[in-house]
């Protein structure tokens, strides 16, 4: 118990000691320092190590008014930090390891500031600029404003033209080039340099005169390579499309009716028959059909 008190007294002792040379004005999702979580408004101390998480975005302003902007997934650290009066210094670097920067010289002289990479270090002339430090070492940096150089291996490289554009690797001669889409390609990360890219927005103290062409490079990378397939309508989300309905078998006609057969023609007598006119007339026949009776109408069977 007491060996963590005595722990916890001393780290906030080393933490008031510590040299406080900016603030941070701007905090996005996470942003650690040596001390713990930075927050807005909070210091940042000489000789301190800033990271940031993977979509992590902190801004920075220093007391002679330099602006440092730390982009996501960086790791950077304040590396020295001699005070000329209280509105410069003498000397400010800092050691990039990894990530992407935006710097924005303050009132001190140009040559008070450093900035060391694992390729080469950067020369700062009143500048305005970005920076990208990979995890492999590559570095590539690109001019907004004012000038700068970048000395590596062999020699240095002077940038004197907004969007003039140095790409370096360890042990290689840093190339001099202009700021394009293929900028990104070269660098194999599309979003190494996010303030340009439009991956990352800075605020108005921090904003870019220009993107140097390049905020339409991530469009080169489609973000779908399923291939296209022929649209469809989309279903009703209340109910679920339904079978469509079997054709209803035609109805078998009724077939005619085959009405009442004809009733047969009564015979109408032969006039010139015997009885006619007489509905009293009868006769009988014999299995010939022979009336009985005389031929002239009389005889047995007649009724009269």
């Amino acid at each position: 118990m007491i060996t963590a008190l005595a722990l916890l007294c001393a780290t906030n002792l080393a933490s008031a000691e510590a040299e406080r040379v900016g603030t941070a004005t701007r905090i996005e999702t996470a942003v650690n320092g040596d001390y713990g979580t930075v927050e807005v408004k909070e210091p940042v101390h000489r000789d301190e190590r800033i990271v940031t998480s993977r979509s992590g975005l902190g801004e920075f302003v220093f007391r002679d008014g330099t602006k440092l902007a730390v982009g996501a997934g960086s790791v950077v650290k304040i590396d020295k930090y001699v005070f000329d009066d209280s509105n410069s210094v003498k000397k400010l670097s800092i050691k990039a390891a990894k990530g992407t920067f935006r710097w924005i010289s303050g009132n001190s002289k140009s040559t008070a500031y450093s900035i060391l990479t694992p390729a080469g270090t950067i020369g700062v002339r009143g500048t305005k600029f970005d920076f990208y430090v990979g995890a492999d070492g590559k570095v590539a940096m690109v001019l907004l404003s004012g000038r700068a150089q970048f000395c590596g291996t062999g020699g240095c490289v002077q940038l004197q033209r907004k969007c003039d554009c140095v790409i370096a690797k360890r042990g290689q001669r840093p190339a001099l080039t202009r700021a394009s889409r293929k900028t990104l390609t070269a660098l194999g990360n599309t979003k190494a340099l996010p303030f340009l890219s439009d991956n990352q927005h800075l605020s108005g103290g921090f904003g870019s005169s220009s993107d140097c062409g390049m905020s339409v490079a991530v469009l080169d990378t489609p973000n779908d390579t399923t291939p296209a397939t022929k649209e469809q309508s989309a279903p009703n989300r209340s109910q679920p499309n339904k079978p469509d309905a079997p054709n209803r078998p035609d109805t078998p006609s009724t077939p005619s009716d085959p009405g009442t057969p004809d009733t047969p023609d009564t015979p109408t007598p032969d006039k010139r028959g015997h009885g006619y006119g007489d509905k009293n007339h009868t006769h009988t026949h014999d299995p010939q059909g022979h009336a009985y009776g005389g031929a002239n109408g009389g005889g047995k069977g007649h009724n009269k």
